[in-house]
């Protein structure tokens, strides 16, 4: 079995209000699904290296990595191939996404529901669920 390995983010922003969470959330071009950042790991990048990359190539935005909070996703993108995807969370520091128009055909800022909602895959609901527990712990 050969095995892949991706990484990425679960991005937000704190609303206008200053308390409202808002996730940024990327259509694929390659496949037209609503997910997060993230791509495969190039030589010699840690996995955080690669997130911030991605992070910065397919959304242009500047963020604040949390390494606290680390999840893996694996799965099976084509038979014979088991891919890992881990997801940080990061904290955008600026407000305008400039998109990767090779990769990302639209991007939303959505809070919580809206953005579940919107997400494609399961898997993706899943870790989104786990970022909103781990941004809301300790209200």
């Amino acid at each position: 079995m050969k095995k892949e390995k991706s990484c990425g983010a679960i991005v937000y922003r704190l609303g206008e209000d200053m308390d409202q969470v808002e996730y940024l959330l990327i259509r694929h071009v390659n496949g037209g699904h609503w997910a997060f950042t993230k791509g495969h790991v190039e030589a010699g990048e840690s996995e955080s290296d690669t997130a911030l990359r991605e992070i910065r190539e397919e959304t242009g935005l500047e963020v604040e990595l949390d390494q606290n909070f680390r999840q893996v996703n694996t799965y099976s993108p084509a038979e014979g191939i088991e891919k890992d995807v881990i997801y940080f969370i990061a904290q955008s520091l600026d407000q305008a996404v400039t998109k990767q128009t090779v990769e990302v055909s639209d991007f939303a800022w959505l809070p919580y529901e809206e953005a579940l909602d919107r997400l494609t895959y399961s898997n993706d609901q899943g870790i989104l669920k786990l970022a909103q527990d781990y941004l809301t712990q300790d209200e």
